[in-house]
């Protein structure tokens, strides 16, 4: 294992998977810890996280760096010369991919989760909200192969990972936040990025990730709306 890394994170959470991608492409082997975070917070977490308490964590020689975003960031100085480069090498292309990753956790992230998981008046603001955010991601990745250009980094990771989650949860709720009529670039560039392999094998398989949803469909909403409210 490289330099004693670990992993604290969850085979359900997206943020956690990005983190795993991330290190993955980078060709550094580390420890998995999968802890069920959605209805506790086991020792381990508060432990190494006490500010936030959230998934996920990266363990690097025992300390602890939190934060999905600062994590990629993170591994991608650390080992530089290893597997492929999460952000671009010049500063111009860095500063846009912080831009919109950025963008896209501010604007898109939980709002995706949101349009899925809740109810009422708040899932048809955030509904149409995330959708025109999901619009002006778009429009960085419009006449390119990924976010970054030819290669793939660090928006195309957390996109991805989200993206992917949101397209299976929507399917269970029978709630329409993607689709390829209101989002053919971000449609194509899925398609594409999965029939690529470049990041399918790193993902969990669909059918799992579908039945856990179908199986704690109320228990997740229950508590979706609890946390952000239903009006």
């Amino acid at each position: 294992m490289d330099d004693e890394v670990k992993l604290l994170g969850s085979w359900l959470s997206p943020m956690s998977r990005r983190v795993e991608v991330g290190l993955k492409l980078k060709g550094v082997s580390f420890e998995f810890s999968d802890l069920d975070v959605f209805f506790s917070k086991p020792p381990e977490l508060l432990q190494y996280n006490p500010v936030h308490k959230k998934i996920p964590v990266l363990l690097h020689h025992g300390k602890p760096i939190a934060e999905s975003l600062i994590i990629l960031e993170y591994i991608d100085e650390t080992w530089p010369d290893s597997g492929i480069r999460l952000l671009p090498k010049d500063p111009y292309g860095r500063a846009m991919a912080r831009f919109w990753a950025k963008f896209f956790d501010d604007k898109c992230n939980l709002p995706l989760g949101m349009s899925c998981w809740t109810e009422g008046d708040k899932q048809q603001q955030i509904l149409a909200e995330s959708k025109l955010n999901l619009t002006t991601m778009e429009g960085a990745l419009k006449g390119k192969k990924f976010f970054g250009g030819d290669e793939i980094g660090i928006v195309d990771i957390i996109v991805f990972c989200s993206v992917y989650w949101t397209e299976i949860a929507q399917e269970v709720v029978g709630v329409d936040v993607i689709n390829e009529e209101k989002h053919p670039v971000l449609c194509k560039w899925m398609k594409e990025t999965v029939n690529s392999n470049v990041l399918k094998d790193y993902l969990p398989p669909r059918e799992k990730l579908l039945c856990h949803f179908q199986t704690y469909k109320d228990a997740i909403a229950a508590l979706m709306n609890a946390r952000f409210g239903s009006n």
